[in-house]
């Protein structure tokens, strides 16, 4: 799959739910309204369209939510995806997940042959951790940190860069990470849906702390690549790797190789832009593979350039008005 720009799309990004056990102010409001369960493709419709894409070319699948984890049965989900690993054509199944039930699910996911999964975790400080997420609890997503690790997968840290809310605890984090194996990757706040919170408040950006960083810790150039848009460094002090997100300060469109597929079967060629195909309705209309197929070239065929992202006191509105967690985060 070439898009209009020469760019192989070998990456799709599926969220099972828009529905998440936590409440994080920068990515959705407190009373967030969830769809109601029948528009969501089931679990049979995941599976047919992730087969439809391998075998067009995808490689790599990242399964997202809200909060992939709390979908009922998702394991079925991920074990027929694992029998498309190897010779069914896909090189990778990855999970993006906020670990507060991963303690749980950590051997499942290693059985079907997951090899890395990325956790979202802001600050180490309980306080603070309940305060982002407007109700979780810390211990929760360390337990399912540590039983991924002892699962053998490898595991990344995200984090979001908040003004004023984390940016003091950035290097003990990566200081942390370090002692436990773990990778960290720093993300800017994206101007995705309407939230409590104005976003220029919470705007960081990261070539600010990139360069704080570099006062006390020695971050080497690296080719390494996850196939996502965060450019890594090698920390030579912890052996360990510090990605940086930056849709904002310097987009990565250029390089882009994602589309993103929602939970009720849309489409997004484009994260910051609100075109899309509608696929479930050609699902459950009995569309055969040779249409599914013709219908994901022609969604690829539109894919923009880039998006539009803005944060300044101009632009205080949603880039879009969907939230993350409806696109897959």
């Amino acid at each position: 799959m070439i898009d209009p720009f020469g760019r192989a799309i070998t990456y799709l990004r599926v969220s099972v739910t828009d529905r998440c056990d936590l409440r994080c102010t920068y990515c959705m409001s407190d009373d967030m309204k969830f769809l109601p369960k029948a528009e969501l493709l089931t679990l049979e419709e995941l599976d047919r369209l992730c087969g439809a894409f391998i075998r067009l070319g995808t490689n790599k699948i990242r399964i997202t939510g809200g909060e992939p984890l709390v979908r009922r049965d998702v394991q079925q989900l991920f074990a027929a995806l694992g029998r498309r690993l190897g010779a069914g054509g896909l090189r990778e199944l990855t999970l993006t997940t906020n670990g507060t039930t991963l303690a749980q699910h950590a051997e499942m996911l290693a059985g079907c042959g997951v090899k890395r999964v990325n956790v979202s975790l802001d600050t180490l400080n309980p306080a603070k951790f309940t305060a982002i997420t407007r109700r979780g609890k810390i211990e929760k997503t360390l337990d399912g940190i540590f039983a991924a690790k002892a699962a053998g997968l490898a595991v990344k840290i995200n984090a979001v860069a908040l003004k004023g809310f984390n940016e003091d605890e950035i290097s003990p984090m990566l200081a942390w990470c370090g002692e436990h194996g773990f990778d960290l990757c720093l993300i800017e706040t994206m101007p995705m849906g309407a939230i409590e919170e104005d976003r220029t408040d919470q705007y960081l950006p990261l070539s600010l702390v990139r360069s704080r960083l570099r006062k006390t810790w020695t971050l080497d150039d690296t080719d390494y690549r996850t196939g996502g848009p965060a450019r890594y460094y090698n920390v030579a002090e912890t052996g360990q790797r510090v990605g940086f997100i930056t849709p904002m300060t310097h987009n990565f469109c250029e390089s882009c190789n994602r589309v993103r597929l929602t939970c009720t079967g849309t489409l997004y060629m484009c994260l910051g832009q609100d075109d899309a195909a509608d696929f479930r309705g050609l699902l459950r209309n009995g569309i055969d593979d040779a249409g599914l197929d013709a219908a994901i070239h022609a969604a690829i065929a539109r894919k923009p350039k880039g998006h539009d992202f803005i944060i300044d006191r101009d632009h205080q509105g949603p880039a879009v008005a969907r939230h993350m967690s409806v696109t897959g985060g």
